[in-house]
């Protein structure tokens, strides 16, 4: 089984300004004279871990991290203003630019599946192929599935804990109730609200819980730009068409692509990276058997490690792959 490669550190980082008042943070590691890569975060608002570095064996791959608006240390920090699934896929054209790629490999799991998948159906002619993990399509079915109904009845007593905020009465719309919280002038009670679903999700995060993954995600710098960027995203439809990363599939259908799916995520269920892999049969769908959501996985790791190393190989014209 694969595993992450060495830890490395950026070889240069950007501050690139993009919408006022949006300052984008971008790390670049690996080579500079290697395949470039982008590696798009989840959440929306979840931002850059060092480990994300990693995927990618550093002689061969370019490797491009920004974090998105008001995520990450990108500034201003859970800024929700201007931020929308348009915006964020002209950000990744500018940084493109002013990097001076001319295409680039996406890679991107749960919301970054998400975010990459309707950028390379925006500029298939940038893109040279997809790594996506953890699907996620942005329907209102799948934020209800989390939010609402579906993950609870995997999770109930981590489901009472999401629930404890928020009053009965309020508790046939949980996303609408966080919401309130979340942008609400009570500054305790939003880190409250804000805490209490970044660990919700956290906890639904890991085929065997891991309270590691859970304190990441309810610090409160993280979990504060978590909370409010999701909510936001996920109560105007993640800013897309209805059903419109299926519908615009056949723009991206020559491109090589892999997808990997943890079978048991309770964040993101098979179901979707299914009707994706159904509507794309040219791409390659690994469904790993032990495995929930986090990509921080042992089966997910080495999935993904797997596949940047034979889209490498493709990449430089060999087919004995790895």
């Amino acid at each position: 089984m694969r595993t992450l490669y060495p830890a490395i550190q950026p070889y240069v980082q950007h501050t690139l300004p993009v919408d006022p008042p949006h300052q984008l943070h971008v790390e670049e590691c690996g080579t500079a004279h290697g395949h470039p890569v982008v590696f798009l975060h989840g959440g929306p608002g979840a931002g850059c871990q060092p480990y994300h570095r990693r995927f990618f064996d550093p002689d061969r791959w370019r490797v491009v991290l920004p974090d998105q608006r008001g995520a990450g240390r990108s500034a201003p920090h859970a800024e929700t203003g201007g931020n929308d699934t348009p915006a964020l896929i002209r950000d990744l054209e500018a940084l493109r630019e002013h990097l001076g790629i001319e295409r680039w490999v996406v890679f991107g799991g749960s919301w970054g599946s998400t975010l990459g998948l309707a950028y390379a159906q925006a500029h298939p002619e940038r893109v040279t192929g997809l790594i996506l993990r953890g699907i996620f399509l942005g329907s209102p079915e799948e934020v209800a599935w989390v939010c609402q109904a579906g993950a609870h009845r995997f999770a109930p007593e981590a489901w009472e804990e999401f629930l404890a905020p928020i009053p009965e009465a309020e508790r046939d719309d949980m996303l609408a109730a966080y919401h309130r919280r979340l942008t609400g002038p009570d500054e305790i009670g939003r880190m409250a609200a804000a805490r209490a679903w970044a660990r919700w999700e956290g906890r639904l995060a890991s085929l065997t819980a891991s309270e590691e993954v859970v304190d990441h995600f309810a610090e409160g710098y993280t979990a504060l730009a978590l909370a409010l960027i999701e909510a936001h995203y996920f109560r105007n439809d993640c800013f897309l068409e209805p059903g419109q990363l299926l519908r615009d599939v056949d723009r991206v259908r020559h491109l090589p692509a892999t997808l990997i799916q943890g079978r048991y995520d309770l964040i993101c269920p098979p179901v979707t990276a299914h009707a994706l892999a159904r509507d794309w049969p040219e791409a390659d769908l690994e469904m790993v058997a032990e495995a929930g959501h986090a990509a921080s996985e042992p089966g997910i790791v080495d999935a993904l490690v797997r596949a940047a190393d034979r889209l490498a190989d493709q990449l430089d014209g060999r087919s004995d792959g790895r």
